[in-house]
């Protein structure tokens, strides 16, 4: 039997709940050790959200270069060299920011092992060897017995009947990884991943078919705000098919035949490939949980507590295989409750202010209480909204579709949510989520000068008219 190795906090997973996690801890005191089986940085660093983003962006570029004519630019000849753009994600991109991670850890003296772990009970597990890793500190192949253990095992895309995956039949880091910018592409599944790529590939060049099984894509965010989406992809060509049901894939070897009914009426669609983006799988199987006293949901998501303990003291849950939404953000912030809650601190996940945000083209970004949510607890609210078009920066840059949405509490003025859909909302909804965290009034927002021209100035203007004294509308 191999010796048993003691270490005081464990973290399974090096993604951006466990990188976080493990950086924490060690700034808190803890003598840290990290496990992590394939990415370091994790699926959103390697094969997600950052390359996808990279991928989005060089789609912007293109189709900035293509057409220019707005402001008087005529451009001619325009190429792209795809091998190139794959090359820039990969090593300016993704390699760059996982260095950065492998340097923040060591840098923390985190003890990175590189291995596959294995639960043996509450307090005890194996690593095995996976092979050899460029961020390999040690191997595996040996016995840890743990003081602490915060799980950040992620999650992976879901496999649905007809679309194995293989060959034509893609997942998301599968379409990120293609060689070859494909002519014809159908996605299957309209949520985030599906309609961001299905975006970024568009302006690349693809003609592109969004197969979604309910009435809208995006479903999480309200209908006015997809609108501005919807009209910008069919603009670009795309094809949105809605209540959708997406029936299999016929991989011919050089392209793929995606067969799909509406209503009752089968249709079949050629393509180069199919990219299937239908949800995401909590990874809480093959690694000895059954070993534990660890409870799942009859979703296979682990219990836990406000601060991310799970049903046995001692083991920790965050990220994707806890409840709320899959976000790396969230993860950040379960990450740090979790660290503080070993170290004794009362830290405790507050999920009030988490925004939530789709990189589609125009953006859409949304934080706290929406509308419709406020209408189904029957909450007396105010509700404002500037459009981008009464906006001056937005204007000079020529992206005047979408608004600004607050909404307050009609009684005492508190902002409770709000929605940006238009450019640059990714980054708007950072201040919105202040106000949410925070629990400021419509005042507050009205009376904080907001430079001028820029996009921010909605905030405020939607603020203004919240307390009854409108601008610029």
């Amino acid at each position: 039997m191999a010796d048993v190795t003691e270490k005081e906090t464990v973290v399974v997973g090096a993604g951006p709940g466990g990188y976080v996690a493990a950086i924490r801890a060690a700034e808190l005191g803890q003598k840290v050790t990290i496990i992590e089986k394939e990415y370091m940085g994790g699926v959103c660093l390697n094969v997600g959200c950052v390359p996808s983003k990279a991928l989005i962006q060089a789609g912007h570029r293109m189709h900035d270069a293509q057409d220019a004519t707005t402001y008087g630019i005529t451009t001619s000849d325009v190429k792209l060299d795809f091998s190139k753009t794959q090359a820039w994600k990969n090593e300016k991109v993704v390699q760059r920011m996982t260095s950065g991670v492998k340097m923040l850890l060591k840098k923390h003296k985190i003890e990175i092992i590189d291995g596959e772990a294995f639960l043996d009970n509450n307090n005890q597990l194996r690593v095995m060897a996976v092979g050899p890793r460029q961020f390999m500190d040690n191997g595996g192949g040996q016995t840890i017995k743990f003081k602490n253990l915060i799980l950040a095992t992620g999650s992976r895309p879901i496999e649905i009947k007809g679309f194995k995956f293989g060959g034509r039949v893609l997942d998301s880091t599968g379409l990120l990884n293609v060689k070859d910018l494909p002519k014809k592409l159908v996605v299957v599944g309209g949520g985030y991943i599906g309609t961001e790529l299905a975006g970024a590939f568009a302006n690349l060049g693809t003609e592109v078919t969004i197969l979604e099984g309910t009435k809208q894509i995006v479903a999480n965010f309200e209908k006015a705000m997809v609108s501005v989406v919807e009209k910008n992809l069919k603009k670009k060509g795309v094809k949105i098919v809605t209540n959708a049901m997406a029936q299999n894939a016929k991989d011919n070897g050089d392209s793929v035949d995606v067969t799909y009914e509406v209503d009752g009426k089968a249709t079949t669609v050629n393509a180069d490939y199919v990219m299937v983006s239908v949800g995401r799988k909590p990874n809480t199987d093959n690694f000895g949980l059954e070993m534990t006293d660890v409870k799942l949901t009859d979703r296979g998501l682990v219990e836990t507590d406000k601060q991310g303990r799970t049903s046995v003291d001692n083991i920790f849950a965050i990220g994707d295989i806890t409840a709320g939404p899959a976000l790396a953000h969230k993860a950040f912030f379960q990450a740090k409750t979790a660290a503080g809650a070993i170290s004794g601190e009362k830290t405790e996940n507050d999920y009030l202010g988490v925004p939530a945000v789709c990189f589609t083209d125009p953006e859409m970004a949304s934080v706290g209480i929406t509308e419709a949510e406020a209408k189904e607890e029957k909450r007396e609210i105010k509700v404002a909204k500037f459009p981008f078009a009464g906006n001056a920066r937005a204007v000079s840059l020529d992206s005047m579709d979408g608004f600004v949405k607050l909404i307050s509490d009609k009684n005492t003025g508190t902002i409770l949510g709000g929605q940006v859909v238009g450019p640059s909302a990714s980054d708007l909804i950072s201040e919105i989520s202040i106000l949410v965290n925070c629990q400021l009034n419509a005042e507050d927002v009205a009376l904080t000068i907001h430079p001028h021209p820029t996009l921010g100035e909605p905030i405020q203007e939607a603020a203004d008219m919240l307390i009854g004294y409108p601008t610029h509308i």
